[in-house]
């Protein structure tokens, strides 16, 4: 039944079958390729979007020493929105978060009954208005390794009126 011609021939058969694959792709990429000299692409049509005609924004330096005088602390409550299902303001009520109350210039990781991760620590001792402005930027840039898991603020001027909002539950 299964004699060294039958054999020869279905090996026969899979070498041919690949040959004709080995073919048919270097003919279709032959004929489809799309690009220069030595495998660069090109573009076939290009898109102007004038991102390159446009200046970088420039972003304004905040001056830490006068920001909770000149931030809005009405627009920071309206932000605190956003962190009002993870912390609480009043004092010893932690929540997933810590309880922000007093949380300006309060030292990091001090807020009783919570268990910190310990990144926060790591990277700075008290939370400055400068300090809180940066880590609300980018929790995870500032302290890498912190359990928080909000993706930050990313206009300055929101940063600001929260930090503003949370200077008015102090002692």
């Amino acid at each position: 039944m299964l004699d060294t011609m039958t054999f020869t021939k279905i090996v026969g058969s899979f070498c041919g079958a690949l040959l004709i694959f080995l073919l048919g792709k270097w003919a279709a990429e032959t004929l489809y390729h799309v690009g220069g000299a030595h495998g660069e692409e090109v573009a076939v049509y290009v898109i102007e979007t004038g991102e390159d005609d446009a200046p970088a924004e420039e972003v304004a330096a905040v001056n830490f020493d006068t920001m909770l005088e000149t931030a809005d602390a009405a627009k920071g409550e309206r932000v605190f929105g956003k962190c009002r299902a993870c912390h609480k303001l009043e004092k010893g009520e932690n929540a997933a978060g810590p309880y922000l109350y007093n949380v300006v210039n309060r030292d990091i990781g001090a807020a009783e009954g919570f268990n910190y991760s310990g990144a926060l620590s790591a990277v700075a001792e008290v939370w400055t208005p400068e300090n809180l402005y940066y880590f609300l930027e980018n929790p995870r840039g500032w302290a890498p390794g912190t359990s928080m898991g909000f993706a930050g603020l990313s206009k300055s001027d929101e940063r600001q009126d929260l930090i503003a909002y949370l200077a008015t539950f102090s002692k």
